[in-house]
């Protein structure tokens, strides 16, 4: 597989994402992935750990031309040591949606010299219709929204603060996040304070802890608690296409 006159980059991903991302585009470019690169399903691709601990040693035997990387899922000593060995890294900032667009691009076609895919155009087109709605009005400040708290682990409790990629796209759905002025980006909260912060509605997604109908509704008596797919919530990638329906549909479902 070429691109233009140059041999395609061999790439090894260190975060789930953007391992969906470039397989859904050219999947031949992929050479490793981390343990946690679940989609698409059956990716044959040798595994290198973790995204915390990474295997450098194997990552620089496999001699890619790109390792992709993200400020937030990986840990600056382990591409730092990737640097070290003479690979070329490229990491990621994602915080909103339209930062998550401008990353993807990014990668795609100036990292891995790909034209832009029409997924990441169905994603754009799927959310534009969302800001034409809803989710326009919500980040001007209607006071309709619903102030929800959205935790993503349990033992201890943690919730979704500032700056977040997943509290922008609950905002454009029509939901506020009750702690996005929190000082911590994901601030470990007593279930005590969650449940005194007079919340319309509990947001609880599959990952990074697996909630379910079975585990965490109960913590919230008298609360409707709306179970998310934490892929479609978290993950920036081809997912981001469908993401407003399957989110949209298991918001309403808790009304």
């Amino acid at each position: 597989m070429t691109t233009g006159q140059h041999r395609a980059p061999r790439v090894v991903s260190l975060v789930p994402s953007l391992t969906e991302a470039v397989a859904a585009t050219a999947p031949d470019l992929l050479v490793g992935v981390t343990d946690w690169c679940s989609h698409p399903a059956g990716l044959d691709v040798p595994r290198v750990g973790g995204t915390k601990n990474p295997d450098t040693a194997r990552i620089a035997a496999l001699a890619p031309d790109l390792v992709l990387a993200n400020e937030e899922e990986n840990r600056a000593p382990d591409l730092g040591a990737l640097r070290a060995a003479g690979l070329d890294v490229l990491v990621t900032e994602i915080r909103d949606l339209d930062q998550a667009l401008r990353e993807l691009e990014r990668v795609l076609v100036r990292g891995c010299r790909l034209p832009r895919p029409g997924w990441l155009d169905d994603a754009a087109d799927a959310w534009q219709d969302v800001r034409a709605g809803a989710g326009a009005g919500v980040r001007a400040g209607v006071a309709d929204a619903r102030g929800a708290v959205v935790p993503i682990w349990r033992r201890p409790w943690m919730v979704l603060g500032r700056d977040t990629f997943a509290g922008d796209l609950l905002a454009r759905l029509g939901v506020r996040n009750l702690y996005a002025d929190h000082a911590e980006r994901y601030p470990r909260v007593p279930v005590e304070e969650l449940h005194a912060r007079g919340a319309d509605l509990v947001v609880l997604p599959d990952e990074p802890y697996r909630f379910t109908a079975d585990d965490g509704p109960e913590a919230f008596p008298g609360l409707p608690s709306a179970l998310v797919s934490g892929r479609h919530l978290t993950w920036y990638g081809p997912s981001l296409a469908e993401a407003p329906t399957v989110l949209g549909a298991a918001l309403d479902a808790a009304r």
